[in-house]
């Protein structure tokens, strides 16, 4: 992600921010000693910490194989507006095809 280059706050700026925090009751700043027993996320809530850091992880049996292929143009627009899970029909269909094929 691109860092922002943006223009450092005007004093007018900051005195619009400062005035809105001012006049939010629900949502008042932090103060010194809130942020000092303030703990870390995963200490809170460790489980749905760990939740939040698990990755998609191995496929399940059977393993699919990575390929490059080239394809008409116009076969995949037709599967990616089936919507999502387009490559999923794809190896369906090829499938299909490979079981009228004959033995090797």
């Amino acid at each position: 992600m691109p860092k922002l280059n943006l223009p450092p706050i005007t004093d007018e700026e900051e005195a619009r921010i400062q005035a809105g925090i001012a006049a939010d009751p629900d949502n008042p700043e932090i103060t010194p000693e809130q942020f000092a027993q303030a703990r870390p996320f995963v200490e809170v809530f460790p489980e749905l910490a760990g939740a939040f850091r698990r990755s998609r992880g191995p496929q399940k049996a059977p393993t699919k194989q990575l390929v490059s292929l080239r394809l008409d143009q116009d076969v995949i627009e037709r599967f990616k507006a089936t919507g999502p899970g387009w490559q999923t029909r794809i190896n369906e269909v090829l499938r299909q095809a490979a079981e009228t094929l004959p033995a090797a």
